[in-house]
């Protein structure tokens, strides 16, 4: 590793810059395991944080976080009958048990991708 450096006044100052510029785009359950290895994990933050780490691994768990909740409340509004026909029918009904499925399969996910992970 070999590192230039610029002259300001008397000084010499490194050039640095980071390796990677790519942009990730950080969601709801990114920011959540961000928060939850800041405050538990703060071994493992300042790890991912020093190697550059951080960013790609808040991504990857953004991603299968909604990946696994769309897969899980799919599966969940089969097997519980949530159609279109009982929306049709009775939709107080409808939102009340899509809101259900949605916090049980978001409650899933979160022990096993945030807390866990």
């Amino acid at each position: 590793m070999e590192l230039t450096y610029s002259l300001c006044g008397d000084y010499l100052i490194p050039n640095l810059a980071l390796e990677d510029t790519k942009e990730y785009h950080i969601g709801k359950y990114g920011r959540m395991r961000r928060a939850y290895l800041k405050d538990h994990r703060p071994a493992l933050y300042s790890s991912l944080l020093l190697t550059e780490k951080l960013l790609p691994h808040l991504a990857e768990i953004d991603a299968a976080c909604q990946a696994q909740l769309k897969t899980i409340e799919a599966a969940m509004m089969r097997q519980e009958g949530v159609t279109e026909a009982l929306k049709a029918a009775d939709q107080m009904e409808w939102a009340r048990r899509m809101n259900s499925t949605h916090s049980r399969a978001e409650e899933v996910v979160l022990h096993d991708l945030i807390y866990d992970g």
